[in-house]
């Protein structure tokens, strides 16, 4: 699919019949789908006053104590949450992130009265596939902002906002809905019949629900994670891999799972000081990241002005209260993960374990897949996070998967 001019509205982009990763989109699909759904070009722009009022709070922080020697044992540490508001203040320039930003194809459309988001960068592959990237909590879209440019040389590459998030809608939707939303944005809104899906954390559970809700419009779908041991996991049945798998996983959710239990339970009570306190932001979710492993090494490893371009995102969007209903909407209904043979390929790239965990085994990705797994990796440095803290690594499995899919 030839690559659309920035100031077109993909029409005749949608018009043309072309060849979408071994699948031909014919005139009248793309007319009748872009009479439905219009995307149309979006612009990132805050007024200066905004930054202003940030800066207003951030000299206005009121400051916890802290035990002598607590480091990031009890959360989030305050010598570093201290030097990272001092620079927040003196040397980050939302100025320059919000060029970035912007110099990504950034698109809105309305789908199922729900505002969408999304970055939509096809390839100038006539034959490239396309690839929607799902992202999780606490990151954004900006999760991927490392591999957009190098993904588009052999795919057509979407990257929404998932609802709640970002710029989308303050609309906190069950993973499943969500995963419908996806499908509709792929196949009506951009004309691509079959596509690959690919996430991690939220973003894998969404492409988990798309192969159980919509397998004819998936070629297969990438992952790093496919859901933990639960109340509903029966442990006898495991493998002895599994049972160890299972147990450190249940050791960090004892240390690390309060964002979980809080947001799942009463993410309005959280809101009120999330939403009021930029500091109060920062630190919540960089509690989550020292609890994936990640504390002082947090602005060596995903850089300072990353890190503050991703909290950013959520405090000028005004968006965090409504991501924290994301888990309470979830934990009422859960998501549609397993259950159904789709027979849909998967590829899995395990996340480097953090000290104290153990890496998910072939075994689990297996028993959660189906069985459908056909290319397993591990991940040597990347975690969570695994395109925005090894972007080489990430462009590369997807890129060894969709030759395996159209081997």
């Amino acid at each position: 699919m030839d690559r659309p001019d920035e100031r077109c509205q993909f029409a005749s982009t949608l018009a043309a019949s072309t060849l979408l990763g071994g699948v031909v989109a014919h005139d009248a699909f793309a007319q009748e789908t872009t009479a439905m759904i219009m995307p149309t070009p979006f612009k990132i722009a805050f007024p200066a006053a905004d930054i202003e009022e940030l800066k207003a709070r951030l000299r206005l922080t009121r400051w916890p104590d802290e035990p002598d020697g607590a480091g990031w044992m009890l959360g989030t540490n305050l010598d570093y949450m201290q030097r990272l508001t001092d620079y927040w203040l003196d040397g980050y320039d939302w100025g320059k992130a919000e060029a970035v930003l912007n110099a990504l194809p950034n698109y809105k459309a309305l789908i199922d009265g729900i505002d969408l988001h999304f970055v939509h960068k096809p390839s100038t592959r006539k034959d490239a596939t396309p690839l929607l990237l799902l992202h999780g909590w606490p990151d954004s879209f900006f999760r991927y902002h490392k591999v957009i440019d190098r993904l588009s040389e052999e795919f057509h590459v979407v990257v929404p906002s998932i609802p709640g998030t970002g710029f989308s809608g303050r609309t906190a939707l069950r993973f499943d809905t969500v995963a419908d939303l996806a499908a509709k944005l792929m196949t009506e809104a951009l004309g691509y019949p079959k596509f690959i899906a690919a996430g991690g954390d939220m973003g894998s559970i969404i492409a988990m629900s798309l192969s159980q809700r919509h397998a004819e419009k998936l070629l297969g779908y990438h992952v790093t994670d496919v859901g933990y041991p639960d109340h509903t996991t029966d442990f006898v049945a495991l493998s002895g891999p599994e049972q160890a798998y299972a147990g450190a996983l249940r050791q960090w959710f004892f240390q690390h799972g309060a964002f979980n239990m809080v947001q799942s339970s009463k993410p309005q009570s959280l809101a009120f000081g999330i939403t009021d306190s930029p500091v109060g932001l920062a630190a919540w979710i960089l509690s989550f990241m020292a609890g994936m492993g990640v504390g002082d090494e947090a602005d060596s490893r995903f850089g300072r002005d990353a890190l503050l371009t991703n909290i950013m995102i959520y405090w000028l969007t005004g968006t965090a209260a409504s991501s924290f209903r994301i888990y309470n909407v979830n934990a009422m209904q859960p998501p549609t993960t397993t259950g159904t043979d789709t027979k849909v390929p998967v590829a899995v790239a395990t996340e480097a374990p953090i000290p104290g965990m153990v890496r998910m085994p072939r075994e689990w990705a297996d028993r959660q897949t189906g069985g459908n797994v056909v290319q397993f990796h591990d991940m040597e440095t990347a975690g969570h996070f695994a395109a925005w803290e090894d972007p080489a690594f990430y462009v590369q499995d997807l890129r060894d998967f969709d030759a395996l899919l159209h081997g």
